[in-house]
């Protein structure tokens, strides 16, 4: 028998997992079962359960790719010197969502998903971790950032590292929730509300 190449076996991973998003965002996980799966992505239910044991792992290896893009945002940002500043590192990250960069999907279908991925930690252990993990890689990913921006001498150096990366994270996740329920957000309104406030001069003219 022929040997299968890892090309394919990501590829194949890769339609398993956009069919599967595709379905959690048009019924949300509960109205989605693995035969609507299967029937989305046009495989057998063999070929579907070699990399996926169910929902759950799927779910979990959904939520675990979006941060792992985010990550690699922060890992690129924090090799340039000077790092982007976050107007700039935020709407690289959203437009890269928004934009099917992560899930291969319509903009608000991919924001519709990634707020029932929030949602689902409520009820699921296993992927509470996974937000978990990836929420604290964040954090840990802008307090290198803050460190880059004190040696670049773009940021004070009382500023709280993890006040800076809780205020991004929140601002990014409150972008992706207004898209996915009212549509039409831009990522430019994102960086051009950023910039304006950190225009801000607290001893300017009142």
């Amino acid at each position: 028998m022929a040997r299968v190449s890892q090309q394919h076996l990501d590829a194949r991973r890769r339609q398993i997992l956009t069919g599967a998003a595709r379905c959690f965002a048009r019924n949300g996980f509960h109205g989605t079962s693995m035969q609507d799966v299967l029937k989305e992505v046009g495989l057998s239910a063999g070929a579907v359960y070699r990399y996926f044991a169910g929902k759950d792992e799927l779910i979990a290896a959904i939520a675990d790719e979006a941060f792992e893009y985010i990550r690699q945002a922060f890992t690129e940002a924090a090799a340039v010197s000077p790092p982007p500043t976050p107007d700039v590192l935020l709407g690289r990250v959203v437009r890269g969502v928004f934009t099917g960069q992560v899930y291969g999907l319509q903009r608000r279908t991919c924001a519709a998903l990634i707020v029932q991925v929030w949602a689902e930690t409520m009820r699921n252990e296993r992927l509470a971790k996974t937000l978990g993990d990836g929420y604290a890689g964040m954090r840990s990913g802008w307090a290198e950032l803050v460190e880059a921006y004190r040696g670049a001498g773009l940021l004070r150096g009382d500023v709280v590292a993890d006040d800076v990366a809780r205020t991004m994270i929140a601002t990014a996740q409150g972008f992706i929730a207004q898209e996915a329920l009212f549509g039409g957000v831009e990522p430019e309104a994102l960086e051009s509300g950023l910039r304006g406030l950190m225009s801000i001069d607290p001893h300017g003219a009142g």
